[in-house]
């Protein structure tokens, strides 16, 4: 008998470290999921290398934030086992082969398969030794000109210790032999590439032919690479070798002690890109001893290095998703539908005073949202505009009404979320520009991140005040919306704009909304209500009558949620789960959770609708949310939940949201009781195209 199994049956096993999935070893097989798209043949061969470029990025933010996250609990013995029972010393141990794995996967896809159908399209990205001898002198030409001015080059001696580089910055590491002008001897230099150049560049063919000439392209490593012996003026470089340092770029401030968030975070922000190290990158011809030399200097061990067949930088290879122009190669695009009775020129607080409205992105538009804050800015009628900001874009359009709103002397009160990890920088920026026109900006409450998403517009009407609101899954992001699935409900219903406003009063002064019964926060009810609605689902079954379980999340690991639902499997109800990414849960466990069932999307778009259903007794519960099911979510930010009480609508979120997933047979993993996912079976086509056509006239011209 396995761990598995014997951890199963009895109720008191639920807790068994047996039973619950590592949160980073489970992040790793996203990333291989990911990853598995670039190897599609169905895929477009551009979005094949976009999906390329993504595993990548993902992979340093997994190093920048969950790999130095574990790494300081390691080094300084803080933390507890998580529910699986490993310690961060353990979870490492088995994060670096994993992810060497990967890495040694991701560059096989780049070389064996994707270079290769790129060059059948006559696509071509240039090694050095494929270049003509008129490709190398451009190349030494464009050097001269355009990249060796630029360049400082470190020689690596008691007066030039080894330079401090930055985060995910190429860097190249020379051996140097001879003697310069001033009769000292080289050994080793470090050169340095500042991110101004562009890492990508479009290689004429033939440099000498005329405009209409094709293009091959190469990487600036190569350029950099070939003329290298000319920084080094009278000595030989005897090797050169590229390589890349991943450092921690996680945030701390404690807001406590701190009298300005935003200025603590925008000293902070310089700093990131020098936090301790926590991985490098060489290129796989690079000699032992310069690899160590590299670990050494970093304060990093060996697993701690990553060996790569190709540039160190693979994800710039996405440059040509927008250099080539070859829309047979990508997704078709698609123009997102607008909701009936909801054209550009309508009167959106007109058709909201007629009911709901319910937005399904990225098959049907952003634009009535963003259409909300601009003629709310514009509306004399309207008298005050409140709205949370985590991820928003540094030239976002929702912000730009928001200044308009402030300047045209509404009352604006924006909560901004300074800590997004990643996009700090922009809001910080908006923050400042709002604060310029007027607009009343807080940054939510100490200790607890704001990942809601809530609009509310205060207008003044024949019958009196009136509010108007929109609760989101996902973020005030233009672009993402396009590229994302999230869900947003606008509404003029008296009691959701009663308790949005109760929450606005929460985050920005003092406020309860324990009592609220359609907008459900978090920290301080969404978990009880959330536990209760599974433990009604475990009673219901317990007494033979109808239940079921069904939640579409971007991450599951809290163990207090894993815990009920393996008891309400127990009782025999039936748990279906679409989660994209983390799950910890182990599903088809005997005894435990036989009933449950885990599936994973990963398509065009990136899945980020949040949905709890229960049956409820036949009533069919259903609600939209912020908040994946994970510890952080559920007690250390503000997230929103709201009921959806129109049959219409819950109906829809249900059949769109979580059904029509079900039967996915194209984009669909399922999650195996051992951890491993498999492609999932299913009799319905994907997903995510089968909305495109449902929701938008996929290919229709009226689209």
């Amino acid at each position: 008998m396995n761990d598995i199994e014997s951890a199963g049956g009895a109720q008191q096993g639920i807790d068994a470290p047996a039973l619950y999935l590592n949160r980073e070893l489970s992040l790793l097989a996203f990333q291989e999921r990911v990853l598995a798209q670039a190897t599609r043949p169905e895929t477009p061969l551009l979005a094949r290398v976009r999906f390329l470029s993504i595993s990548v990025t993902n992979l340093d933010e997994f190093f920048e934030v969950r790999v130095a996250s574990l790494r300081e609990q390691a080094v300084y013995g803080v933390g507890v086992p998580g529910p699986d029972g490993r310690t961060a010393r353990q979870t490492l141990a088995e994060v670096a082969p994993r992810a060497n794995a990967l890495v040694q996967r991701q560059y096989a896809i780049f070389n064996d398969e994707l270079r290769p159908a790129l060059a059948a399209e006559g696509i071509f990205v240039r090694q050095r030794h494929e270049w003509t001898e008129r490709q190398q002198a451009w190349a030494t030409r464009y050097f001269a000109d355009e990249v060796a001015p630029i360049l400082t080059p470190t020689a690596l001696d008691p007066a030039h210790p080894f330079p401090n580089v930055v985060n995910k910055r190429l860097n190249f590491i020379v051996r140097l032999s001879g003697r310069d002008a001033l009769g000292r001897e080289g050994q080793l230099a470090v050169v340095t590439v500042p991110s101004v150049l562009p890492r990508l560049f479009s290689m004429p063919a033939d440099p000498e032919a005329g405009a209409g000439d094709s293009a091959d392209f190469v990487l600036l490593s190569s350029i950099i690479h070939h003329n290298i012996e000319a920084l080094f003026g009278g000595l030989t470089v005897a090797s050169c070798h590229q390589f890349r340092v991943t450092r921690n770029s996680d945030l701390w401030v404690d807001e406590e002690e701190v009298d300005d968030l935003l200025n603590a975070i925008a000293g902070e922000l310089s700093r990131r890109q020098y936090g301790e190290a926590m991985r490098l990158e060489v290129d796989v011809t690079c000699p032992d001893d310069i690899a160590a030399y590299l670990l050494d200097q970093l304060s990093l061990r060996t697993s701690d290095l990553y060996r790569v067949q190709g540039p160190v930088n693979l994800h710039r290879i996405a440059a040509l998703c927008d250099e080539v122009d070859r829309p047979d190669l990508k997704y078709p695009p698609f123009a997102p539908a607008r909701p009936t009775g909801l054209g550009i020129d309508a009167d959106i607080f007109a058709r909201l005073d007629q009911g709901d409205i319910l937005l399904h992105h990225p098959f049907e538009s952003f634009a009535p949202v963003q259409e909300l804050l601009s003629r709310a800015a514009a509306d004399p009628q309207v008298l005050a505009i409140r709205m949370t900001l985590y991820r928003t874009g540094a030239d976002s359009p929702v912000a730009a009404a928001l200044v308009d709103a402030a300047r045209a002397g509404k009352e604006v009160t924006v909560v901004v979320e300074l800590r997004a990890r990643f996009d700090e920088a922009a809001n910080i920026s908006w923050a400042n520009r709002l604060k310029e026109v007027g607009a009343n900006v807080v940054y939510g409450m100490v200790g607890f991140k704001t990942h809601a998403k809530l609009l509310l517009v205060v207008r003044r009407q024949a019958g009196g005040l009136k509010r108007y609101i929109h609760v989101g899954t996902g973020n005030y992001h233009a672009r993402t919306a396009r590229l994302y699935t999230d869900f947003g409900l606008m509404s003029s219903n008296p009691q959701l704009g009663k308790e949005v406003h109760d929450l606005f009063m929460q985050l920005t002064s003092f406020g309860d909304t324990s009592d609220a019964k359609d907008v459900i926060a978090a920290p301080l009810s969404l978990r009880a209500s959330l536990l209760a609605s599974i433990e009604g689902e475990q009673h219901a079954a317990e007494r033979g009558q109808p239940s079921w379980i069904r939640a579409k999340l971007n991450s599951l690991n809290d163990p207090e949620i894993i815990a009920a639902l393996y008891r309400a499997s127990q009782a025999g109800v039936p748990i279906h789960l679409v989660v994209r990414g983390i799950c910890a849960l182990r599903p088809g466990v005997p005894g435990v959770s036989e009933t449950i069932e885990v599936r994973s999307i990963v398509g065009r778009f990136l899945e980020h609708t949040r949905i709890y259903a229960f049956c409820d007794n036949g009533r069919e519960r259903v609600m939209i949310s912020s908040a994946d099911w994970m510890p952080r979510n559920l007690s250390r930010r503000v997230e929103a939940a709201v009921v959806l009480r129109s049959p219409a609508l819950a109906k829809r979120v249900l059949d769109e949201g979580i059904l029509s997933y079900l039967r996915d047979g194209v984009d669909a993993w399922q999650l195996l009781s051992d951890g491993t996912y498999v492609p999932a079976h299913g009799e319905g086509p994907s997903t995510q195209l089968a909305l495109l056509q449902q929701l938008c006239g996929f290919g229709e011209p009226s689209c």
